[in-house]
């Protein structure tokens, strides 16, 4: 093929696949979609990797019902084999680091089959629009070599940001810290026992970030009812700092947690708190009950990288 008509062939192929992009499309098993950014050498998702992406959840009316640009961090997902034909699963094979696409999903097979409620603004019948943009493909041993490498140059991160707070506030001659890094500052003393692992605690608690904006506080939170919250010390039902803290402390007494990150909320961190965040806590722990089963009184966080 002469130079020339190799170059008008290469034009057809740009047009034919310029042609593909922003066009609503279906698979053979049902799932439309609409490509937006593709790269063919892009490596594509596998069932089995973990997928970093951004996804915007818009009804059929185009109105936004989630989005996590947002939220301050990425969404982060297993690659699973699809649930039901026409599930965007399928859809997020065909992409590759730096692809996007939007695909549409019917709302009855993806709530139902969740066996979850509709949410408000989506209804029987309609489609839900499920925008993504690809920001990273890993196979699970590159995630998890990652994220404790993320893990232990966090800790480092933190470390200092508590040691310049603990200078900056006075603090160095008060604060007590736990192995993992969990400092923490008696306000007021207390005569009572220590918990244990398997015990119920009843804590009241302010939480608030370095700049000293509070984030929640179980005094006031409405979800709360002025009530203290209660959970079982060991089983994972709070964040791994306020287990550690809270184990330190005696029964009536008060005390300021200093929490890192990587005890914390981590990586993602919340829709109150910022993304690697080092939190304090104002904590006093009202009762212990031995061995009984409490409720949880703090979300529990994202798995902590290295845990």
């Amino acid at each position: 093929m002469s130079l020339k008509h190799f170059g008008k062939a290469a034009l057809i192929v740009a047009i034919v696949a310029a042609c593909g992009k922003n066009r609503v499309q279906v698979t053979d098993n049902g799932l439309k979609y609409k490509i937006h950014e593709q790269s063919e050498a892009a490596r594509k998702g596998k069932v089995g990797d973990i997928l970093t992406l951004h996804l915007t959840l818009m009804n059929s009316k185009d109105s936004v019902l989630r989005d996590t640009h947002k939220e301050g961090a990425p969404f982060q997902m297993l690659l699973q084999v699809p649930p039901f034909k026409g599930s965007y699963e399928e859809g997020l094979t065909m992409l590759g680091k730096g692809d996007s696409a939007t695909f549409y999903v019917s709302a009855d097979s993806l709530f139902t089959r969740a066996m979850q409620p509709f949410p408000p603004g989506v209804q029987k019948g309609t489609d839900i629009g499920i925008a993504v943009k690809i920001l990273n493909i890993q196979t699970e041993e590159e995630y998890k070599k990652a994220q404790a490498a993320d893990y232990e140059k966090q800790k480092g991160i933190d470390a200092k940001v508590i040691a310049d707070y603990v200078a900056k506030n006075g603090l160095a001659g008060k604060v007590q810290k736990t192995e993992s890094g969990v400092n923490y500052v008696v306000t007021q003393p207390g005569a009572g026992p220590t918990p244990q692992r398997g015990d119920v605690v009843q804590v009241h608690y302010a939480g608030r970030l370095l700049n000293g904006k509070e984030f929640d506080n179980s005094r006031t939170n409405p979800q709360a009812g002025g009530k203290p919250a209660q959970f079982q010390i060991g089983v994972g039902m709070v964040i791994p700092g306020w287990e550690e803290g809270v184990m330190k402390m005696h029964k009536g007494e008060k005390a300021t947690l200093i929490i890192p990150s990587t005890l914390g909320y981590g990586p993602r961190g919340n829709q109150a708190i910022p993304p690697n965040s080092v939190l304090l806590f104002d904590i006093e722990l009202m009762d212990i009950q031995k061995g009984q089963t409490g409720q949880p009184g703090m979300p529990q966080p994202q798995p902590q990288p290295g845990r």
